[in-house]
């Protein structure tokens, strides 16, 4: 029998310390990368967003894949393509956690457009605000003074 599965996946950290290191002149070429990563992993890359101190990735894990193994292949390839590439000259590295969400695939476009907005969406709401937000969406019990 063949595996089959359907889980979708919001994934967010950010910079250390929440730093805004992530210029806006080099972030489409980090997404770029990342998303080769997920390529070469053979999973769905559906849509990846941040500003300045984080991003989100939206996408579909293949079964072989383990979450944590993904992030840190993530968090160290991006450090030495950045290193590597010299861009994001303040960039210092990623926080040490991350946060990831599975939803139903009926919100995959609201999901995605949302990751889209990121930008709009941070004029109103601070990373710290938006990450406790998830957590209680998606009834994650944290003790805040241990989140950053």
């Amino acid at each position: 029998m063949s595996t089959y599965t359907q889980i979708l996946y919001q994934i967010v950290f950010s910079t250390k310390n929440r730093d805004k290191t992530l210029r806006e002149i080099d972030r489409e070429r980090l997404f770029h990368f990342i998303g080769g990563i997920l390529v070469n992993k053979n999973c769905h890359l559906y849509r990846i967003g941040g500003v300045e101190d984080h991003i989100h990735i939206v996408t579909h894990l293949h079964p072989v894949i383990a979450l944590s193994n993904l992030v840190k292949d993530i968090k160290l390839g991006t450090c030495d393509f950045i290193k590597s590439n010299h861009i994001l000259p303040d960039f210092s590295g990623w926080q040490e956690g991350y946060g990831a969400f599975t939803y139903d695939v009926s919100a995959k476009d609201n999901l995605i457009a949302y990751v889209k907005n990121q930008k709009e969406h941070h004029s109103k709401l601070s990373y710290r605000e938006e990450y406790i937000q998830l957590l209680e969406e998606h009834g994650v019990e944290f003790v805040e003074k241990y989140l950053f």
